[in-house]
């Protein structure tokens, strides 16, 4: 039977996608439905129906599931940021923990007692360190920021937010009473006209250093020192201002040209006992202290010693391996892009570390590097983006023949298809633990032990 639009249907949502929306089975075929929760009875409106699959919402809410609470967020409905915030922290625990072990057990196929009990967060709100906000008119044309609502360009106007850090509220009030003061341009997507595209804001949790970063089709601001005196005399952490050009037709936020209006162009937060510089452009966990349980699970697992070498792929500006370097006799981190690579070694600098080092090369290369030096790695960290290893990777770490491989994964997916592969290469799992570094978004973190 096929669905038929706007119609409406009596169901129960008994699960959850891996983006967080209900499930329910109406004639046998699946309905994908936003904002219910696991045991909600409810009417349903199918809202886009499809040969085997269907999209809907909720129109009534007939019978809670005892998982549900009231969202603590006025736009929580329209707002594409938040997944859970309707339902207990704990229910979703155990959605992600679910997550993770049927997608290690299905495409994996490694024994379920390996996977551990997710590590949740001790705060789920006021978390992340980063926000990158569109800035857009309203209807009386005055210049708003917020966010996209889900699977669409149109921005919802925030005043705060519960998952950003409240450092931001206020870098927001400021800079939008200077850019409807002095009537400053909103860039135009269709265009390619306007100037400001996005705010983007950092934090330094453990130091509380602010940085405020203006994207625009610029390289210069009109009035931008008039900014930066309303921002550092109403802001005491504002650590630095600066302007970050994106002329290109492009949805990538950022662009690669940086001017510092005011400050070092940097900040500094501490990880793991460990300094780290933040520039716009440069990778830092968007949660701080659950990123410090990741690694410090991640260094658990790679039981290194002092006479070992570890390698760091994917190293990015160096925060994993470089808060292990203590542990070994010699880091070697390697990464495919130059400014990161940059970082790190700045970084290590920064902490007073001798033993690193950082090759820009991507993995093969790096490989061949290491073999012509006769260097042979005890342990390698994997840290991989969400697409997951490449397979002449997997050969090449194979190659290489570490004792043990830790692999740190934010997609479940393609860390059971990849550790499946490390399996047949003679690596098995021996456990893993999810670890929850974005409360009340659908997206976990895995670490995973492989041992030759």
């Amino acid at each position: 039977m096929q669905l038929k639009k706007n119609d409406i249907y009596e169901t129960e949502i008994i699960d959850y996608t891996t983006e967080g929306s209900g499930i329910c089975k109406i004639d046998g075929m699946a309905v994908f439905v936003p904002c219910s929760a696991v045991g909600d009875k409810v009417n349903v409106r199918i809202l886009k129906p499809a040969k085997n699959y269907a999209f809907g919402k909720i129109e009534t809410v007939l019978s809670p599931s005892p998982d549900r609470i009231s969202p603590d967020c006025d736009i929580f409905n329209q707002c594409g940021g938040c997944t859970f915030r309707h339902i207990t922290y704990p229910s979703e625990l155990a959605f992600k923990q679910k997550r993770v072990y049927d997608a290690l057990t299905r495409i994996g196929g490694i024994d379920g007692s390996l996977v551990g009990e997710i590590i949740g967060a001790d705060n789920s709100d006021f978390y992340r360190n980063k926000a990158q906000l569109p800035i857009t008119l309203d209807s009386n044309g005055n210049v708003k920021v917020g966010f996209f609502a889900q699977r669409t360009h149109r921005v919802v106007a925030l005043d705060d937010c519960k998952l950003q850090s409240r450092a931001f509220a206020p870098a927001i009030k400021i800079f939008l009473e200077w850019a409807n003061q002095n009537h400053i341009s909103v860039y135009d997507e269709k265009t390619h006209t306007g100037i400001l595209r996005h705010l983007y804001l950092r934090h330094a949790e453990k130091t509380n250093e602010l940085m405020v970063c203006i994207v625009a089709n610029t390289s210069e601001l009109r009035k931008e020192k008039q900014l930066v005196q309303m921002l550092s005399e109403n802001l005491q952490n504002l650590k630095s201002v600066v302007l970050n050009t994106n002329t290109d037709k492009t949805n990538v936020i950022t662009g690669k040209k940086c001017r510092t209006l005011y400050g070092d162009g940097y900040i500094t937060d501490i990880l793991c006992d460990m300094k780290f510089r933040i520039s716009p452009l440069s990778f830092y966990q968007v949660n701080r202290s659950q990123a410090e349980k990741l690694y410090r699970k991640a260094a658990e697992f790679a039981d290194l010693k002092q006479n070992e070498t570890l390698l760091d792929m994917y190293c990015g500006t160096g925060t994993i391996g470089l808060t292990m370097a203590g542990y070994v006799k010699n880091l070697i981190g390697v990464e495919i892009i130059p400014q990161a690579v940059e970082d790190a070694k700045n970084n290590a600098v920064l902490n007073g570390i001798s033993n690193a080092e950082f090759i820009c090369a991507d993995a093969a290369k790096a490989a061949e590097t290491l073999r012509s030096r006769n260097i042979k790695p005890d342990c390698i960290i994997l840290d991989p983006p969400r697409k997951g290893c490449e397979s002449s990777l997997i050969d090449t770490i194979s190659e290489m023949s570490p004792q043990r491989v830790v692999y740190v994964s934010c997609d479940a997916a393609t860390l059971a298809r990849d550790v499946k592969l490390f399996s047949e290469k003679g690596y098995p799992v021996q456990k893993a633990m999810p670890v929850d570094l974005f409360p009340r978004t659908p997206h976990v973190e895995t670490v995973v032990l492989m041992t030759k």
